[in-house]
């Protein structure tokens, strides 16, 4: 099959394992049988984990879109649709880590492009879409994240890095290089999307405000 979002060179077959066959099995679990097509979207990003898990590389070949259509008795042209329309959804070989950049307004206002070099500078890579010699790093521009109070923000794989810069940049990558997954989350002193350093207001305690009663 000839598509502009698929490369020539694909696997033979693709058969889910025994860990995605449990997440299956909970998944079709919340459709009636008559729309479990509607488990098209979930089964993506099962078949994209494991090949993730088994090769390294998660994406989703046309044999593993191909097996989707079968499990939920559906046109295979509909998976494929699905597939080549959200970046989600990987359909070409990536590097072991996939480092999405957001560089939409709010995450360039604070620094996107300091995040983007640190990228590419730490990796090699000249452009995005590209994947390091070593075959470790895919370098992805994406779109808003959601998560602009901690911008701006470095996805890796499925998890968030926010408040990079940077030097933060470049030591995570020195970490995933040397096989570590730093925690994800702020890379700043805060909680979620709370005030850098602590609270700002609402500091009295329950006990000083009954005292005040």
């Amino acid at each position: 099959m000839n598509t502009t979002w698929a490369p020539a060179e694909q696997p033979d077959n693709f058969a889910f394992d025994a860990e995605s066959e449990a997440e299956i099995v909970n998944v079709l679990k919340k459709y009636p049988e008559e729309r479990k097509a509607s488990a098209v979207m979930p089964l993506l990003y099962i078949a994209q984990r494991q090949m993730g898990r088994v090769t390294g590389s998660a994406w989703i070949p046309l044999v593993a879109m191909d097996e989707i259509a079968r499990r939920l008795e559906m046109a295979p042209i509909r998976v494929y649709e699905v597939a080549s329309f959200y970046t989600m959804f990987n359909t070409k070989p990536i590097g072991r880590y996939h480092l999405q950049v957001c560089t939409t307004t709010p995450c360039w206002l604070r620094g996107s492009d300091a995040v983007t070099e640190a990228c590419r500078k730490a990796t090699g890579i000249h452009h995005f879409g590209e994947t390091s010699a070593d075959g470790l790093f895919t370098l992805t521009e994406v779109e808003c994240l959601g998560a602009c109070a901690n911008a701006p923000i470095l996805q890796v794989d499925d998890d968030y890095y926010e408040d990079m810069d940077g030097p933060r940049t470049e030591a995570l990558i020195a970490d995933l290089r040397a096989g570590r997954r730093p925690e994800a989350g702020p890379a700043i002193n805060r909680m979620c999307s709370a005030p850098e350093g602590g609270r700002k207001t609402l500091l009295e305690t329950s006990a000083s405000s009954s005292d005040q009663k």
